[in-house]
């Protein structure tokens, strides 16, 4: 009775009621499905979050207050800028004795579940339909470029932030339509997560209530909801905005912009660079346009313009798609409907989805229906993707020999020992070892663009090299002289990239000068300089 009362509790918080309760559940099982495919062929994150947990222990080796330095990614280490918010989350996990890798692996499943709730909410409410919201739910959830950002390890930042946006969004939404006050303070406290979550995502809000009022209500009085949201959003994140300034001089956010490719997709687009998925949400958006509508075509534009990542207007997207195939079940005959629905099923009237008469609602039971068939093939692509041996969407950057071999570097190396890896288990190397990773680019754009770029293209030249002497090279540009080097065995990846190994390098180093073997299992070998004072 507890557990009921609370979930009642939970569901008066939001705008539904009973009729709401079995679409939720149908949007939820999407995001399910996408879930138990990934965790089920990933036994590792997908790509990496080796900075994040470096970041989650540094703060709880901090006493939680936010450490000025991250050590262990170049010999200097990385300042921390970073919005905060997730990886003090990280950090009492860690400090709970929670594995890092392990909390990669499940914790940012926990928001792409969450996340089809307000999807959902805002679905049903544009597409003006139940269904509708479910099918926006499961057009998110079984998209393979919004899931790879989401459930992949960096999702334990991404997923999240993603879930604070989608929840801002549909409060401001609420607020234009209905003029509710709650609506603008949750809009306002959401906005403020996601600020302190990540800087992308706060973008995609903002945008989108500059859509929300552009559409909805472009009176003063609609202007004024759109500024209390976005004023009350810094004023939750403005501790943290002030200690960064404070600590590293506003100049640190000039130099991470621009440096990932997240802004700026108007280029391409202009450009007629499209893919066939772009014309989809794109396509959407001149149907509702011509209907009369104005909010979604809009939002997609927008979208398209000023996100280089796909992820935000296909979000978009998919309640645009969703919109227009409600519109276009409306313009089909009951009689139609009532016809295919007696041929696919044999439900009585105790069917979850009744009509006023008693019997089963013919529509609904056709669009459960395509939900669900629309999940299974979602489901199956998915795992196809996931278990190709070159898998695009969520390559592992480390597996269980690369555990292995760090746990050996944890305990018999010295802790100023340096390290330069070839490939993406780089990523993890500090968090998991306690040494430092001399060359790759992640946390480095805090610094600078150039010497991110250095970093990246150093990382890049050496992780392709076939010879000791092109690694000692790539390594040199950026200043770097390594008392030790990882190699992979095998296939690896470089940038999520997959390559394969053929024992080339390994080769080199056993007879180049100046280096010596000192490990290797079946995946990883690691060399250790002869001009090392590191014994």
């Amino acid at each position: 009775m507890t557990g009921e009362r609370d979930l009642d509790d939970a569901l008066d918080a939001l705008p539904v009621d009973a009729r709401d309760r079995p679409w939720l559940a149908l949007s939820l099982v999407p995001a399910c499905v996408a879930v138990a495919v990934y965790l089920a062929t990933n036994p590792s994150p997908a790509y990496g979050a080796g900075l994040y947990a470096q970041i989650a222990a540094e703060i709880a080796a901090n006493g939680y207050l936010p450490p000025a330095t991250i050590p262990g990614y170049t010999a200097d280490g990385v300042p921390f800028a970073y919005p905060p918010l997730q990886f003090y989350a990280y950090a009492v996990l860690l400090d709970l004795g929670a594995d890092p890798v392990a909390v990669a692996r499940f914790l940012p499943s926990v928001a792409v579940v969450a996340v089809a709730v307000p999807v959902y909410l805002l679905g049903r409410d544009i597409a003006g339909s139940r269904a509708g919201g479910a099918a926006a739910a499961t057009l998110v959830a079984v998209n393979p470029q919004i899931l790879e950002w989401h459930v992949s390890a960096g999702g334990v930042v991404r997923a999240f932030a993603f879930l604070y946006a989608m929840s801002s969004i549909y409060a401001g939404y609420r607020a234009y339509i209905t003029g509710s006050r709650r609506g603008l303070v949750a809009g306002a406290v959401l906005f403020g997560l996601t600020a302190l979550s990540h800087p992308t995502y706060a973008l995609f809000v903002v945008a989108s209530y500059v859509v929300l009022w552009a559409t909805l209500d472009r009176s003063p009085a609609g202007l004024l909801r759109g500024l209390a949201v976005g004023l009350g959003g810094t004023a939750v994140a403005s501790p943290w905005l002030a200690w960064a300034v404070a600590t590293h001089g506003p100049g640190v956010f000039g130099a991470a912009a621009g440096t990932h490719g997240g802004v700026g997709g108007g280029a391409a687009l202009l450009a007629g660079e499209l893919s066939p998925f772009t014309l989809v949400p794109l396509a959407a958006a001149a149907y509702l346009l011509a209907r009369g509508d104005r909010l979604l075509p809009a939002w997609v534009v927008v979208a398209e313009l000023l996100f280089k990542q796909p992820r935000f207007a296909y979000t978009v997207g998919a309640v645009a798609l969703a919109t227009v195939a409600v519109d276009l079940a409306g313009r089909v005959p009951d009689e139609g409907i009532a016809g295919a629905t007696d041929r696919l099923t044999h439900l009585d009237p105790s069917s979850p989805v009744p009509s006023a008469s008693g019997r089963p609602d013919a529509r609904a039971v056709l669009a459960a229906l395509a939900i669900l068939v629309a999940t299974a093939v979602g489901g199956a692509a998915l795992g196809y993707e996931m278990t190709l041996a070159s898998d695009p969407s969520t390559p592992e950057f480390v597996d269980g020999d690369d555990r292995e071999a760090m746990a050996w570097i944890a305990g018999e190396t010295p802790p100023d020992a340096t390290f330069v890896v070839v490939g993406d288990a780089a990523e993890w190397l500090p968090a998991l070892t306690g040494r430092t990773l001399l060359v790759g680019p992640w946390g480095v754009e805090w610094r600078e663009p150039g010497e991110y770029e250095r970093q990246f293209e150093a990382f890049e030249t050496l992780s392709a090299c076939h010879s000791a002497e092109c690694v000692e090279s790539a390594a040199a540009t950026v200043g770097a002289d390594p008392g030790y080097v990882y190699l992979p065995k095998g296939r690896y990846t470089v940038r999520g990239e997959s390559r394969v190994t053929f024992g080339t390098l390994n080769r080199s180093f056993a007879h180049a000068d100046g280096w010596t073997h000192v490990y290797e299992n079946d995946g990883v070998v690691v060399y250790r300089s002869t001009g090392t004072t590191e014994e």
